[in-house]
């Protein structure tokens, strides 16, 4: 998205509904090709069904995370919800959004479910040091990639 509008409420309400990328005029050339290549890089996990973190892979078709010396393979639900945050490092995502993402947008579970797989995803990952799922006060959960 690229918008005149610079305020930070103007940008979490462009996140909020979806957008990938939020930009400010005037648009600096060198800036969008770096945004567009990172898109371009997503867009392969997405082909590819892995993402690589450092020493660090996630496989969706197995629901398995391989690193460290083992390999972990993850309930489907905490497996989509890692998969989904690390996709988009650094993009907050609300309870509600990845709720309807994962669980569906006719399921009777409530958003504290999103908060238990947090959790659950945080003690198992604890010790590793290529990423964190960080909470995001008032908004929610994003994914930091630390390599």
């Amino acid at each position: 998205m690229v918008s005149a509008k610079q305020l930070a409420a103007d940008r979490k309400k462009g996140f909020l509904v979806g957008i990938d990328d939020y930009m400010t005029k005037p648009v600096d050339e060198e800036e969008m090709l770096l945004r567009i290549k990172a898109l371009l890089r997503r867009a392969q996990i997405v082909s590819e069904n892995k993402i690589v973190i450092g020493g660090v892979v996630l496989d969706y078709p197995s629901f398995s995370v391989t690193g460290h010396g083992q390999t972990q393979t993850l309930p489907q639900k905490e497996f989509q919800l890692l998969y989904k945050l690390l996709s988009y490092p650094g993009q907050i995502f609300t309870r509600i959004q990845l709720m309807d993402e994962i669980w569906g947008m006719e399921s009777d579970t409530g958003w504290e479910t999103v908060t238990v797989h947090i959790g659950r995803l945080r003690k198992r990952f604890a010790g590793w040091p290529e990423f964190e799922i960080v909470s995001v006060r008032g908004l929610g959960y994003k994914a930091v990639k630390k390599v």
